[in-house]
């Protein structure tokens, strides 16, 4: 179910159709997160999630956790109204460690605004013009001066330099946010997450969001008219009500293998990955504990693997499978799935 709520099945038509399905999908691996969005679109081409981004639908930014996640642009602004202040709050300490205090954070702003005004500046040039303005951006000071900037709703990653994005002034680029606040953005969030990851229970939301239970609490009386409660090892999950519906015609579409790319939604999206990795299994995707993920075999919802992108034109990946050897259905396909890697 969870395949056909990530649209891994059913691809949707653009990558602003399928990020405004997923409300927020992992953005730290910028190349590998172009192609989990590739993925999910008919076209398949990476040039359209790049058109994408450098026609506003979408950006990358922190709405939470610290993480980059890639966001419909027109709801970047009430998700920070969620959370922003909180990962303000939480993060406090680690800048005035940088000695990164009220007044050098507002010159950093200062500066950084009038410089992103127009086509906006790459990370390194964002640095840059700190550097020379008399601040100073080395042993982590620049990625948390650009960070606090983010968490205030000011800057954010928008259209594409190569393998990169400028940061540009948020009121310039996105310059129709919606509005949501309060219980109206929570119910929003959490439905959202529901319909695109399902069948989840509301910890996995917590999880996700980092948002507390009595935030969500009130809520959920009205979840319960848009979506479908199931039972799973005796806990609630919660899903879009189609998705049961379509589940039960469309399960052996479900069972095709996939080649997914490192921190795909489908293994990060939740905080108890026990669906698709064993911990044994975890610990190969994800080796030492590093959170670096590596790109996985999937069939029937399950990562039966690991995969490279293979060194020469025309070869198939390189597939490090759990165990002694891929299942057959998987091994045959690996030639046609490889072929059909986005472009």
């Amino acid at each position: 179910m969870r395949l056909l709520s990530q649209r891994l099945v059913d691809p949707l038509p653009t990558p602003g159709d399928v990020v405004r399905h997923l409300t927020c999908t992992q953005g730290q691996d910028y190349p590998g997160s172009t192609l989990s969005l590739a993925l999910r679109t008919t076209s398949r081409r990476l040039d359209a999630v790049r058109e994408a981004y450098d026609g506003g639908e979408i950006v990358r930014s922190w709405p939470m956790r610290g993480t980059l996640f890639v966001v419909p642009a027109q709801d970047l602004g009430w998700m920070l109204g969620l959370t922003g202040a909180k990962i303000r709050r939480e993060t406090s300490r680690r800048r005035e460690q940088l000695g990164l205090d009220d007044a050098t954070l507002a010159h950093a702003e200062t500066v950084a605004l009038e410089a992103l005004s127009g086509e906006g500046l790459t990370r390194s040039e964002l640095l840059g013009v700190w550097e020379d303005a008399g601040h100073a951006t080395g042993e982590g000071r620049g990625y948390h001066s650009i960070f606090h900037l983010a968490l205030s709703g000011l800057v954010c990653q928008g259209p594409t330099e190569g393998r990169e994005q400028r940061f540009v002034r948020t009121e310039d680029w996105i310059p129709a946010p919606r509005t949501l606040e309060g219980e109206e953005a929570v119910l929003e969030w959490f439905t959202r997450y529901a319909r695109s990851h399902g069948p989840v229970p509301v910890a996995d939301f917590l999880w996700w969001t980092k948002l507390l239970k009595r935030d969500v609490a009130p809520v959920l009386d009205d979840a319960r008219q848009q979506l479908e409660v199931i039972t799973v090892d005796d806990v609630e999950h919660w899903v879009d009500p189609a998705v049961v519906e379509r589940y039960a015609s469309q399960r052996r579409s479900t069972a095709a293998p996939l080649l997914l790319p490192g921190f795909d939604e489908l293994v990060l999206g939740y905080g108890d990955r026990g669906a698709v990795l064993s911990k044994v299994e975890e610990a190969e995707v994800v080796p030492g504990g590093n959170g670096i993920f590596r790109a996985t075999v999937v069939r029937a919802g399950r990562a039966v693997g690991t995969w490279k992108r293979p060194r020469r034109a025309g070869d198939v990946v390189d597939v490090t499978p759990f165990g002694t050897a891929l299942p057959g259905p998987v091994e045959r396909a690996l030639p046609r799935l490889t072929a059909a890697l986005p472009t």
